[in-house]
């Protein structure tokens, strides 16, 4: 009988807006603080999930991709086209300001979610 082979590596993807930090001045701390609270409330949000657990579990091997769109109108956008593909995420509303910020996607496997996120830069 053979074995199953190795199983598949698990991502969490974020995407931040860049016109924060470059067009609006944000500091480096408020951007990092805005993926961050993005992330918590995705791995809340889809705790139950297998993949979630399975991440969690592998806790010091975690893989994140970080992503940058251009602004709010784009962020919003691909927020809407994952929530037709069926991609679990978070999309991350600052408040008071009420400003889409950043979103992230619960942990997945790459092949499952790269295709939807492939024309996007790393954050830099």
């Amino acid at each position: 009988m053979a074995s199953p082979g190795p199983a598949p590596r698990l991502v969490q993807y974020v995407v931040v807006r860049g016109d924060l930090q470059r067009g609006l001045g944000w500091p480096l701390g408020a951007l990092l603080a805005q993926a961050c609270h993005a992330c918590t409330a995705a791995i809340h949000l889809f705790y139950p999930d297998p993949d979630t657990q399975t991440y969690l579990r592998e806790l010091d091997t975690m893989h994140k991709v970080v992503l940058e769109v251009a602004d709010e109108q784009t962020l919003t956008n691909l927020s809407q086209t994952l929530r037709d593909a069926g991609v679990h995420h978070k999309l991350w509303i600052e408040q008071p300001e009420n400003i889409a910020t950043c979103l992230a996607l619960k942990p997945y496997p790459k092949d499952q979610v790269q295709k939807l996120l492939k024309t996007l830069k790393l954050l830099k």
